[in-house]
């Protein structure tokens, strides 16, 4: 009952998937725990990552842990670390150099038409998420203050510092916004489309990786890049971790830690 909507179309998803399954229309009492490793290990051979299986067995373990005090089987077979059994295949996070962040905003604003600009200014300035950047609206600006009011996953709010910088963009695209035609409905939201409507994540998401590719930057670049960028930059400026934490809107500082990378001339 008090898991996220996000987290049930998750378990549902992987329900169905496993229905689908030959392994899934076994009966319960007749699967022994190398069977249940044997199929992770296939469906990891079938090229699904270790995360996704992981997802597999968040669903499974606690549904046989149930059988087990029904009576119903004597042990829970999905009791093991999927650690030990499946290689860390994780696609490491990056972080844009300081650098790479100058040469990225210069391409967006010489040879993008200064199209999306300011979105990814704040998105690097903020470390917010593509969803609670285009769900921004103008009550949530307190600019004289120097904060953004974020309503972040679960409908909780945090407060996230915004600089000098980013409150300059600002001004700059409420210029522009001004002279827009604005869609009934959509006056509040901060950043519009051409069209006066409120910004969609999949247009940032396009955007983003397109325009990081033009720039000439290798590195596989997504808003969630920004996001680590903007984790690794408080850090690398002596930010506290738990502060950093509260930022992101992380509800574990674990979390926080995987976004968070220093440089190496930073360690030098």
């Amino acid at each position: 009952r008090t898991i996220k909507p996000n987290t049930a179309r998750s378990y549902s998803t992987v329900v169905k998937r496993i229905h689908a399954d030959t392994f899934g229309q076994r009966k319960i009492r007749n699967i022994k725990k190398s069977d249940a490793k044997a199929w992770f290990v296939k469906l990891h051979d079938e090229g699904l990552k270790r995360n996704t299986i992981t997802v597999y067995k968040s669903v499974l373990q606690p549904a046989f842990e149930m059988a087990v005090d029904d009576d119903a089987i004597r042990k829970n077979p999905f009791r093991f670390n999927l650690s030990e059994l499946l290689p860390d295949d994780e696609a490491k996070r990056v972080a844009l150099t300081p650098a790479q962040q100058k040469k990225y905003l210069k391409f967006l604003r010489d040879y993008g038409s200064g199209i999306y600009y300011d979105d990814i200014v704040i998105l690097l300035e903020t470390g917010l998420r593509v969803s609670e950047l285009t769900h921004l609206r103008l009550s949530d600006l307190f600019l004289d203050d120097g904060f953004l009011r974020v309503l972040g996953k679960g409908s909780k709010e945090r407060l996230v510092p915004i600089s000098h910088r980013a409150i300059h963009e600002l001004q700059l695209w409420f210029l522009d916004r001004n002279l827009m035609q604005v869609k009934p409905g959509e006056e509040d939201y901060v950043f519009l489309n051409r069209r006066g409507a409120h910004l969609t994540r999949t247009m940032i998401l396009i955007m983003v990786k397109r325009q990081a590719q033009e720039a000439g930057i290798k590195k596989t670049i997504s808003p969630h890049t920004l996001r680590h960028s903007f984790a690794t930059v408080l850090l690398e400026g002596g930010a506290d971790l738990r502060a950093i934490q509260a930022m992101l809107g992380h509800e574990s500082i674990g979390t926080t830690e995987i976004y968070t990378h220093i440089d190496m001339s930073t360690l030098r």
